[in-house]
């Protein structure tokens, strides 16, 4: 079966916005840019990491990281809600009330 070229590549909500504020946001101190960065180089799986490094920080859409990766756009999409799940449950400890 050929693979659907099309699908929603963004993502949108709650946990995209965080992860965007932290990454791209003034924040005087840095810090918790840098938990973040940690996190994702400590705490994902090699998979995981290198999703989500494609999509925030090379910015590329999920289609386009499904054909470099020659998987489907849904189990992109699937490993960044995972990887997304695991950033924020760690996080959580870190820093309470900012997330």
């Amino acid at each position: 079966m050929p693979r659907r070229e099309t699908y929603s590549d963004t993502f949108t909500g709650e946990a995209d916005s965080h992860i965007r504020e932290i990454l791209y946001g003034k924040e005087e101190e840095g810090s918790l840019k840098r938990l973040l960065l940690n996190v994702i180089k400590n705490e994902l799986t090699a998979r995981q990491k290198e999703i989500i490094m494609l999509y925030y920080f090379k910015e590329m859409n999920i289609v386009e990281i499904a054909k470099l990766k020659n998987i489907s756009p849904q189990a992109v999409s699937a490993l960044m809600a995972r990887a997304r799940v695991r950033i924020f449950r760690i996080m959580k400890y870190y820093v309470r009330g900012k997330i």
